[in-house]
């Protein structure tokens, strides 16, 4: 969307150093509100035991929600604390290794990950946080071998970022691969239109359910443009922000799909 502040800058570091620390001042909270989610949809598949594949899933942040003993205010205190700013990359990914592995939850499942960013992907993989990770960009090109093999044992689907970047090419490469039954939980803005990839899930025998009137902060505006813009984009998809937006923060809703 025009007017949105890019933070492409820190999408791809070689650590998540950067990121925490960019957005802990706009109070990023949406993994936070996600976790709870992505538990209680993962527990009620547990039969099932499905992988979950985290799509842009930057640093592995939902698998760290997902997976481990863990708030998000605990995760912005460990990368922005003095003990992790002196470190170099490697010593923090030692660090972690141990700090992740103490924390994890004895009903973790298998989360994989799918995110262009090369480095934060290397990153979250040689901590634990994710089983397996893939570098594609479904939006360009057809999966890997890699990625089509590995969806054959995806359960469940899950967004919390990045939605604006996708469009139904991505979900449809995806559920081509699957080999059993997939639903899907995303976090959308309210300036990005879902109807779409609704349209395209539902082309694969998922109905897609989300309550409008419960809305999920994301986070707070970088500046006056920004609000404007974003305002005004959701004025113009026929909502109103009135509570949510034009109060200083993004604002997503949950759209569930399932068979």
């Amino acid at each position: 969307m025009k007017g949105m502040t890019s933070f492409g800058d820190i999408y791809d570091r070689p650590d998540p150093r950067a990121y925490f620390t960019r957005l802990a001042p706009l109070s990023y909270e949406i993994p936070h509100h996600a976790q709870a989610v992505f538990r209680r949809t993962v527990a009620e598949r547990a039969e099932a035991d499905p992988t979950v594949l985290d799509l842009c899933c930057s640093y592995g942040i939902n698998a760290a929600l997902l997976n481990h003993d863990l708030t998000l205010a605990d995760l912005y205190a460990h990368y922005t604390g003095p003990e992790a700013a002196n470190l170099t990359t490697a010593e923090l990914i030692e660090r972690d290794k141990e700090f992740y592995a103490a924390r994890r939850r004895p009903d973790a499942v298998r989360v994989i990950g799918l995110d262009i960013a090369r480095n934060a992907l290397d990153y979250a993989r040689a901590v634990g946080l994710l089983d397996a990770v893939h570098p594609d960009n479904l939006e360009e090109h057809t999966p890997s071998p890699a990625l089509s093999a590995a969806m054959a044992d995806v359960g469940l689907i899950t967004l919390t970022g990045g939605s604006s970047f996708l469009s139904r090419r991505t979900f449809a490469a995806l559920l081509e691969c699957a080999r059993r039954p997939v639903g899907v939980s995303a976090f959308v803005l309210r300036t990005v239109p879902y109807a779409p990839i609704a349209s395209c899930l539902a082309g694969f025998g998922l109905t897609t359910r989300s309550d409008p009137e419960r809305t999920y902060p994301q986070r707070a505006f970088t500046g006056a443009q920004e609000r404007r813009a974003t305002v005004s984009a959701v004025r113009l998809a026929g909502l109103d922000p009135t509570g949510r937006e034009a109060d200083g923060r993004l604002h997503a809703v949950l759209y569930e799909s399932r068979p």
